[in-house]
């Protein structure tokens, strides 16, 4: 409390308006907030006020300002009480100013007593908290924020007042909580740089309010002084110095940029500098640049406008020479393939490659080179050429230069040999000898025409004809590569020998030579021939040169076996007549198995017919394996009609009836009525447990279950019954129990499904099977368990009696060692009781099997046909990583399962889980097409009541809700290949509206359906002694999908960066790596080799720069690591390089060897998404294809590799699965095929126009 005299009372009688008396209290500090409090009174006779009473607060001595708090009316009651909320905060010192001012006319008292220091917070004028200062830059808005604790009132007035004392308008506040509150204004004037100071005013009914003054500086964003400093210049770069530390304006510097563009030109382009100097690249030669320097400090607006202009012209010059160590070259017989990289220094643009050639000398020196020059040239994209009409084993001298339009610029030269060729065989008319004996054949040879180098040696072989097994048939002659004497072919059982070596001078020209006139020529015995045997006759030349061996030969004659000494033959003629015998019975099964194919596709047509005919006078169902059909119309859908998971009336990755276009794919999964559909009562009623979902809250409900580590699908799971639900009295008589194959998964009695009894047993009508209801189809299924041996010809008089035609088989034989089924059809032809099965066809696939049989009863004529899909990858433990593969494979039994056929069939081997997983996914993709919602729940509840514990665990039932999310998500989206290309032109056409196309959705989906791998799930390649075999640390495998390496190589570990892909008809078709880098090429080869690869596919160029090194021998034999490559031969057609090379084991060549064709694609540069030509990435896969048949049958596994085993890889491999599909089924579905592969790496066709369905 101040001093009994800090009072103030003014007489304003008698005053002129204005006159002022002021009473100032000492100056104060303080450490937190202050409250003052006072007595103030304003009085008069005539109850008008004497004038009016002010305070002031002064800041460490500064200007006193306005006023805080002022009271001029009414005139008070006696006295009045007032407080100060003052929030200056230490080391601040303050002073209170107290002011009466008259009023001229007014007379009566203003007065001030009372005035108190107190020790706690005002109660009821708010106090501030520390008001922080703001920085702004020039012309941007400055915000201050007035914090205060208490309450607000609505009657309260708050400001910002400024050093000079200059107020704001009124702040907009709110409440924070009960006991603070806030408020905003912004400060208009920033227009000028400088510094100023605001604090924030409160003028509430109890007093008023005042807070510690803050900073509000205004910065000037900075400019340079100077332009910046030329260092150097070219062609095409400029090369300078920001000149940054001379500035206007204000720091500090956070950001450098140059600006730049053409004096004469309106654009401009800005880029960022991050070092003392700056190189600006990918200018045009001999051009004037204005370029610029743009300084930025911290803040909005905090960019200068830009310093002065350095204005310069490039150089005009040609470009550098192409650098040499970019030229790649590869020598063949008659061609040279060069590859080349642009000159380091471009110095413009490149328009032009000039390469001219000429021959230097020739191996050969007959050849004649005088014609064997030329020159070409490649326009600026063009960095390869294949050089064509050359001559063998000539070196050629090479010129090679760039162009700009100043000119070209400096050649570089190499020199390249082409390889040798095998000489040229003379042309023989006939292949009749001169003479022949018992014993010998005299035969004409002629000198052969040298190609590339001289002929070395003539050699003349001799051929037993043996009768074998010939691997596959071929109309080219192989040379004898192997020399051979007649004594070692009797020790090496070998079918040929050499009879004998002739120099080229010894067959300068034509001569006649007998074989088997006992002499010998070069080391090699012409034995006298046997008569029993019959021998071909063959010629051949080699030239050798550079280390390469090159041979060519003839077939001059057949010698047949003598038939003049009976007794000499009689074993070959005892075997002559075997093999004619077998050649007839050969025959006529070949006559019978023809005859039988036309029977079987006679009736085929049939059937095909009547289905048919069915099909449009009845219920329609589709053509395609995915489609549905609209049950309102007559006419057949082929694909995705009015498909129920779509958007609007179409489906959400589908089509609408006319395939007229693609419908939106959308998370959001709009429903609507099924068109033209009859209400039907459902068999089982939803919301017994959880009620029926619509489609389009499926997504967000099966995430919400899955939260909490799955105790949502656990709780809703576990309310399913559990066990025996019903009566099953004839499946636990004594009678039957051998008929179980789990005694506590039997038939139930209400529904089991009784056999016609066989006379003389009555208990033969008991089989462990269940009929099941399907949507709105009374035993539309058969559950059973996988047969037994004991129940085969059981489950046959099944098949027969209810006229099943599908049957589905979700389990393997064998599984973790264990018989879960016994293989219950037959190779050839079997008879199960009194029904014959023949096996007619079998169609394999990645993930499943297909076989057809026909089947017939004793004592009936007719023939039915059965199909078995056999679904083979439900792994040995728990469900598949995704549901892809069984959505396909439910949708291809629901199409090829005749419309009027009985029950489909479906077995696991308890005939429980899986079982119920198949029937409940078909179950609600019928119900989600029809009616817009799935009910799982109470389907598997229903289904429960019929057979025992379908669905049979938790794992199994959260499978079903992810299966059934799929195929709502991605929907139907294979097109027949007919139609493909009208569907494909609309579905690609661009909405102008939207800018998109339904082709961009799919893939839009499919991105948002790709799997997202998490770090766990690459383990293998996370370890830290694997990180150096990735490329990237962002494309890694997962763990599921490795390929380990088997065979040892020291201490190396067996993991490499590479993943195993099924195609369309064999798992793990593919394995796709990156390329390989220095330290990974042995794993590489021990991968191919390892994993019986017969291919390689080679998808990127090779760049050292990118560490992307040939990994091959281009000659001779290498080892990488223990894999030995052997190079066998090259060529090259159009855009592929074909190698072939032959590897082995070198720690086990036990092992034998393998050959390998290496496929080096160049149509597909570095700089494009897609291939140059659809045509030659299409070569490519029938190339492959054709080798992958003829050398491994179809079974060898293929290395495809780009530079990081991504997205031209992916690309590739869908290509080639797409190819697979349309030859088996006669249908594209591209999204399912990237679906399939992306399951297993997620980098699988990486951009929208590497999408395969543009490319086919």
């Amino acid at each position: 409390m101040f001093s009994s005299g800090s009072f103030m009372m003014v007489n304003a009688s008698g005053r002129a308006s204005g006159q002022k008396a002021h009473l100032l209290l000492p100056t104060l500090k303080e450490n937190d907030t202050h409250c003052i409090d006072f007595h103030y009174s304003l009085s008069s006779r005539d109850g008008r006020s004497p004038g009016s009473l002010n305070v002031y607060i002064k800041v460490d001595g500064g200007p006193q300002g306005n006023p805080i708090w002022n009271a001029s009316a009414p005139v008070t009651e006696g006295w009045a009480k007032a407080e100060l909320a003052i929030s200056t905060f230490w080391p601040n010192s303050y002073q209170v100013i107290f002011e009466a001012v008259s009023v001229q006319g007014h007379p009566g008292f203003i007065s001030v007593d009372e005035i108190h220091v107190l020790a706690h917070p005002c109660r009821k004028t708010p106090h501030f908290l520390r008001l922080q200062n703001v920085e702004v830059n020039v012309g941007q808005n400055a915000t201050f924020q007035c914090i205060a604790g208490g309450k607000w009132s609505q009657e309260d007035k708050l400001w910002l007042q400024q050093w000079n004392g200059k107020d704001t308008s009124l702040m907009v506040t709110r409440s924070v909580n009960q006991r603070r509150f806030s408020a905003i204004v912004r400060v208009a004037d920033t227009s000028q740089r400088g510094t100023s100071r605001y604090r924030c005013v409160i003028r509430s009914d109890g007093g008023s309010g005042v807070s510690n003054y803050a900073e509000l500086s205004v910065k000037a964003p900075p400019t340079p002084i100077a332009p910046p400093e030329l260092l150097a210049v070219g062609a095409t770069y400029l090369w300078i110095k920001p000149n940054a530390n001379s500035i206007i304006g204000d720091g500090p510097i956070i950001l450098k940029e140059v600006e730049y563009r053409t004096t004469t030109g309106n654009w401009a382009e800005t880029h960022i500098v991050d070092a003392p100097t700056y190189k600006l690249w990918h200018l045009d030669p001999d051009v004037e640049y204005e370029i610029k320097v743009l300084l930025t400090r911290p803040g909005e607006g905090g960019t200068g406008p830009p310093g002065p202009p350095l204005i310069t012209r490039t150089k005009c010059a040609v470009p550098g020479p192409v650098p040499m160590e970019s030229i790649q070259t590869g020598p063949y017989e008659e061609k040279i393939f060069m590859q080349w990289k642009a000159p380091n220094e471009t110095n413009g643009i490149i328009t032009l490659y000039e390469i001219t050639y000429k021959a230097l000398s020739s191996l050969d020196p007959s050849a004649d080179l005088s014609t064997q020059h030329g020159r070409v040239f490649k326009l600026q994209n063009e960095t390869h050429h294949l050089f064509v009409g050359l001559y063998p084993g000539t070196t050629y001298y090479f010129t090679l230069k760039a162009s700009t339009s100043k000119g070209f610029g400096p050649p570089v030269t190499t020199r390249i040999a082409t390889k040798i060729a095998a000489p040229s065989m003379p042309e023989y008319e006939t292949d009749s000898p001169l003479n022949e004996t018992e014993t010998t054949i005299t035969v004409l040879l002629k000198p052969a025409q040298s190609r590339g180098a001289p002929v070395s040696a003539y050699q003349v072989v001799v051929q037993e004809e043996r009768k074998q097994k010939v691997r596959r048939a071929t109309d080219v002659i192989e040379c004898f590569s192997v020399p051979v004497s007649f004594r070692n072919a009797s020790i090496l059982d070998s079918a040929h020998y050499f009879a004998a070596e002739l120099s080229p001078v010894s067959l300068a020209v034509v001569q006649p030579f007998t074989i088997g006139d006992n002499k010998t020529y070069n080391g090699y015995w012409n034995a006298p021939l046997s008569p029993a045997k019959s021998y071909s006759i063959y010629f051949q030349a080699l030239s050798r040169a550079n280390g390469e061996t090159k041979i060519n030969c003839v077939r001059l004659a057949t010698k047949g076996a003598s038939t003049q000494n009976s007794n000499a033959v009689e074993p070959e003629k005892q075997v002559d007549s075997t093999v004619k015998m077998a050649g007839v019975i050969a025959g006529i099964l070949m006559f019978i198995i023809i005859l039988l194919g036309v029977v079987l596709t006679f009736k085929r047509r049939k059937l095909a017919k009547k289905q048919k005919e069915t099909a449009s006078s009845s219920t329609q169902r589709e053509m395609g394996p995915v489609g549905t059909a609209d049950k309102s119309t007559g006419k057949v859908s082929t694909l995705h009609k009015d498909d129920p998971f779509s958007t609007s009336n179409q489906d959400l990755n589908g089509f609408d009836g006319s395939h007229s276009e693609m419908s939106q794919p959308s998370l959001t999964i709009q429903t609507y009525p099924y068109g033209g559909c009859e209400s039907v009562e459902m068999s089982y009623q939803a919301g017994q447990f959880q009620p029926a979902i619509r489609v389009a809250d499926l997504l967000q409900h099966i995430t919400q279950m899955k939260c909490g580590q799955g105790y949502g699908f656990k709780e809703e799971y576990e309310g399913l019954a559990e066990g025996q639900t019903a009566p099953w009295e004839t499946a636990k008589k004594d009678e039957n129990r051998n008929k179980n194959r789990y005694g506590n998964i039997i038939a139930y009695d209400h529904t089991r499904v009784r056999l016609q009894a066989l006379e003389g047993d009555p208990h033969s009508d008991y089989i462990n099977a269940n009929y099941i209801d399907g949507y709105h189809r009374p035993r539309h299924y058969i559950a059973t368990q996988g047969p037994m041996q004991e129940t085969v010809r059981d489950f046959w008089r099944m098949i027969w009696q209810e006229n099943s035609a599908s049957i589905v088989m979700v389990t393997n034989l064998v599984e973790v060692g264990r018989v879960k089924c016994v293989r219950y059809w037959p190779d050839e032809t079997e008879v199960y009781g009194d029904i014959k099965v023949t096996l007619i066809e079998t169609e394999p696939l990645a993930e499943y099997v297909i076989r057809t049989f026909t089947v017939q009863k004793k004592g009936h004529h007719e023939i039915r046909e059965i199909r078995q899909f056999h679904f083979t990858s439900w792994p040995d433990h728990g469900v598949p990583c995704y549901a892809t593969g069984l959505l396909g494979f439910v949708r291809q039994v629901k199409f090829l399962n005749p419309p009027d056929a009985g029950p489909i069939v479906v077995h696991c081997s308890a005939g429980a889980g899986r079982t119920g997983c198949f029937i409940a996914v078909d179950i609600m993709l019928d119900m989600a097409e029809n009616e817009g919602v799935v009910d799982i729940f109470n389907c598997i509840r229903e289904l429960r009541s019929q057979r025992v514990n379908m669905v049979q665990t938790e794992e199994q039932y959260v499978f079903v809700h992810d299966a059934i999310l799929e195929a709502c998500l991605c929907g139907n989206t294979a097109i027949p290949v007919c139609e493909f290309r009208a569907i494909y032109y609309n579905i690609s056409r661009l909405d102008p509206q939207t800018n998109s196309s339904q082709i961009k959705d799919e893939f839009q989906t499919l991105n948002i359906v790709t799997p997202r791998v998490r770090p766990e799930d690459c383990s293998v390649g996370l370890l830290p002694r694997n990180h150096d075999k990735n490329r990237s640390m962002d494309v890694l495998a997962v763990d599921r999908c490795l390929p380990f390496l088997i065979s040892v190589d020291g201490e190396s570990s067996n993991y490499i960066n590479a993943a195993l892909m099924d195609s369309h008809k064999q798992p793990a078709a593919f394995i796709v790596t990156q390329h390989p880098l220095p330290n990974t090429v042995a794993d590489f080869w021990r991968l191919v080799f390892d994993y019986n690869c017969s291919s390689i596919v080679m998808l990127n160029e090779m760049d050292a720069a990118q560490l992307c090194m040939q990994y091959w021998p281009e000659k001779s034999s290498c080892c990488y690591g223990p894999i030995q490559v052997e190079f066998i031969s090259a060529d090259i057609d159009e855009e592929i390089i074909n190698r072939i090379f032959r590897i082995c084991n070198m720690a086990r060549p036990q092992d034998g060897y393998r050959l390998v064709q290496h496929f080096q694609f160049l149509g597909w540069p570095a700089y494009r998404d897609t291939p140059l030509s659809k045509r030659s990435i299409l070569q490519l896969v029938r190339r492959l294809a054709k080798w992958q048949e003829q050398y491994d049958g179809g079974d060898g596994r293929t290395v495809v590799h780009c530079l990081t085993g991504g997205g031209r890889s992916g690309t590739f491999c869908a290509i080639c699965s797409i190819c697979e599909m349309i030859q088996q089924q006669n249908i594209i579905d591209v999204f399912h095929t990237v679906k399939t592969l992306r399951n297993n790496k997620a980098n699988m066709v990486e951009t929208m126009v590497s999408d395969p369905k543009s490319e086919k």
